[in-house]
């Protein structure tokens, strides 16, 4: 019910934005409405959609009303591909924001470097977003969070150094670009540092029963059990491994973690951690984000780091239209590549010309409490 009510509300606001004007600057929006990820993407295009609606009442871009184009990955690279190409070839958009999933990114960066129109992926983790695997970087493709490489680290050094852990297990999405490079990085970084990864244990995209690998990682007994998944996936494994037993083991999560995570794993994620790049709930910069949202939706923003992601990705790209002052793609790219401390709602923005990675990105640890809220723990910023 909420989320039909939600997208009710997003047709009337781009309805309302695409009649504002005849000659409206065109963004697109690539996000998950269906599938595995909906609950994301839905919360991602929200905030996208008021940001817009404000942007607008404030004058626009290049004194010209901008008009949100969405389309529905589906969850899957191919429907992804599939609305890219419309968004350039049909609705002819200036830029792109979203999604929120590598692999997603990874398989449109292709086209949108053909085309020369700039993607900001949200939360894409996998360094092959922004490179290719020769460590060449797309030159239209970008990402607002922190990279595998750095979550992982952040994951493992929280680990070794907070939790205490000599002993890891990792159970991981095996068809997952994302959770193969943070999976990676974090046994890199683990051992490297005088840990010992004792279980390392794969499942399928579509499983829903964990038991069989949790019975296995069990028996190993480790200090902390690292999950590089997604909300549905991180929230059942939580509560299979609780119900085998697994009291006593850490559990450490990545920024897949998503609120609705508590109710499908009840009481069993409480004082789980997770490693995000999107802030916390009681941020103070974020509060009038959220209050936005409040004020917009008439409800509470559950998947708060999506909603601020999205809508700083928007406020960047923007900016980067205004430093271009032109809706080129090319411009638009250089402008977004030659970005230095940048004041956005999450936290300053500068971008590393060679990998188009933000530069010393911050980074959250979030602890769930016992009302099944994830609330703010420790705060890290890279040397």
């Amino acid at each position: 019910m909420r989320k039909t009510l939600i997208l009710g509300v997003l047709v009337g606001l781009l309805s309302a934005a695409s009649a504002f004007a005849a000659e409206p600057v065109k963004i697109g929006y690539l996000a998950a409405l269906t599938g595995n990820d909906a609950a994301y993407g839905v919360a991602e295009v929200q905030s996208a959609q008021m940001y817009v609606t404000k942007r607008n009442n404030e004058g626009g871009v290049l004194g010209r009303p901008i008009e949100l184009v969405v389309y529905d990955s589906k969850s899957r690279p191919e429907d992804a591909v599939n609305a890219v190409r419309r968004m350039i070839e049909s609705d002819h958009v200036v830029a792109i924001v979203g999604s929120n999933t590598s692999g997603i990114n990874i398989a449109t960066a292709a086209l949108v470097n053909e085309a020369k129109v700039p993607q900001i992926g949200t939360a894409t983790t996998n360094p092959l977003v922004t490179v290719d695997p020769k460590g060449n970087v797309r030159p239209y493709s970008f990402r607002l969070t922190f990279d595998d490489p750095y979550q992982g680290f952040l994951g493992a050094d929280f680990a070794l150094k907070d939790l205490g852990a000599k002993t890891a297990a990792v159970i991981y999405n095996v068809g997952s670009d994302y959770a193969h490079g943070l999976r990676e990085y974090f046994i890199n970084y683990f051992e490297e540092h005088g840990g010992m990864v004792i279980a390392d244990e794969s499942y399928r995209p579509d499983d829903v029963d964990f038991r069989a690998q949790l019975t296995k990682i069990k028996s190993r007994d480790p200090d902390v059990l690292f999950m590089p998944g997604m909300g549905k996936d991180m929230a059942l494994i939580i509560k299979q491994a609780r119900e085998l037993g697994m009291s006593d083991i850490a559990i450490l999560g990545g920024d897949g973690y998503g609120e609705f995570m508590g109710e499908i794993a009840g009481p069993a994620i409480e004082g789980c951690y997770f490693i995000l790049g999107s802030g916390y709930l009681t941020k103070p910069s974020l509060q009038p984000i959220f209050q936005l949202y409040r004020d917009t939706y008439k409800d509470e923003p559950q998947e708060f780091g999506n909603v601020s992601l999205a809508y700083d990705a928007m406020d960047w790209l923007c900016y980067a239209i205004d430093e271009a002052g032109s809706t080129d793609g090319t411009a638009i790219a250089k402008a977004l590549e030659n970005t230095k401390d940048l004041q956005l709602a999450i936290s300053p923005l500068t971008i590393d010309p060679k990998t188009h990675n933000p530069y010393k990105r911050m980074g959250f640890v979030l602890r769930v409490n016992e009302n099944l809220t994830a609330v703010f723990h420790k705060e890290v910023i890279p040397d």
